[in-house]
């Protein structure tokens, strides 16, 4: 599944979380499956970032909707879970590492043709363990702009607000 450019590009919020605001629409030329009384599936996001700044993206593996696309790691919630728990639970099971601080940012919803996600965004800036990718996905430490294509919808939202927060001025991807 290839979403378009515009589909991302005009629909989504870099000035912050999507409070009171529709939801970043990918692919909106494409029905959504399940309908319009979809539920809403929350997912904990990592956004690992050195000490350097650069911060970590991996590719979405083989088999899962969006195959080869890049994001930001992380999962769904298990019932009863909080938001660290999750990413906590997610970061060890896809990269082999042990979260230390996780610090809760933004929120995103999305609402992608084959699900409506709510994307719990958490900057995680401290961990130990070597990365291993378990779900055989490619890993790759990033700055701005990317230089990894293609780029998730739920992933340019993250960028923008990167890019604010350290004043970069530029495309982000």
């Amino acid at each position: 599944m290839k979403p378009s450019a515009s589909a991302i590009t005009q629909t989504a919020h870099p000035s912050g979380p999507s409070v009171n605001q529709p939801p970043l629409m990918a692919d909106a030329q494409l029905p959504r499956q399940g309908g319009a009384d979809r539920k809403v599936v929350d997912v904990a996001v990592g956004v690992l970032i050195r000490p350097d700044g650069d911060f970590l993206l991996t590719s979405r593996p083989l088999g899962k909707v969006y195959a080869g696309y890049w994001e930001f790691p992380g999962g769904k919630f298990e019932p009863g879970e909080t938001v660290q728990q999750a990413l906590h639970r997610e970061l060890m099971e896809e990269l082999g590492i042990q979260t230390h601080t996780i610090e809760p940012w933004r929120e995103e919803m999305v609402d992608y043709p084959h699900a409506l996600v709510r994307l719990h965004f958490c900057k995680v800036l401290t961990w130990s363990g070597e990365l291993q990718m378990r779900e055989a996905q490619s890993f790759a430490w990033q700055r701005l702009p990317v230089t990894v294509t293609p780029v998730l919808p739920g992933t340019v939202p993250v960028l923008a607000w990167l890019a604010a927060d350290r004043g970069f001025m530029d495309a982000t991807f």
